[in-house]
């Protein structure tokens, strides 16, 4: 029997129990929670705790486990978005693997609007960042608009936890 494209297979479905959400909600806020305390407050025994979370993994939906950086200590306090517009449509797509090559790139988009792409980046100074710009528009063949953030008051919110 052949599938029809809209019909979910299990194991890919986007419908969560509510006890993988919650243990997706502690991940978000706690990605080294031990597995006795995700089972303490899931009420899962540990063993059932730590199945669950390596069935979430091998489904792809757990993709990682990250540490979170004070970025002014590491030098990088300076966050900006930078619009990407390609002088050469012929070469819009070798943008983001020419920005894949460069430290201060965190994160690159392609959007929808003026611009084609959309990348954050983590610089120590503004003198800095604007030599990062000259190097980006040069290699990248395109021209940019960029906002420099001055004040982050909440970032990378959980999708399932509390807030």
């Amino acid at each position: 029997m052949t599938k029809h494209h809209d019909e979910e297979d299990e194991d890919r479905s986007p419908i969560l129990e509510p006890t993988d959400r919650h243990i997706l909600g502690l991940l978000e806020k706690d990605g080294r929670m031990s597995w006795t305390e995700l089972g303490h407050q899931t009420g899962l025994s540990t063993s059932a705790a730590q199945q669950r979370v390596k069935r979430l993994e091998a489904k792809g939906i757990i993709t990682g486990y990250h540490a979170a950086l004070n970025l002014e200590a590491i030098g990088a306090g300076i966050t900006a978005f930078i619009f990407l517009n390609p002088i050469d449509p012929e070469e819009d797509e070798t943008i983001p693997g020419i920005l894949q090559t460069f430290p201060e790139v965190r994160g690159c988009h392609s959007i929808a609007g003026a611009a084609s792409y959309l990348a954050r980046v983590q610089a120590p100074s503004t003198s800095h960042l604007d030599q990062l710009l000259t190097r980006i528009r040069k290699e990248c063949h395109c021209g940019t608009e960029t906002v420099v953030v001055l004040e982050t008051m909440f970032d990378d919110l959980g999708m399932l936890g509390t807030r």
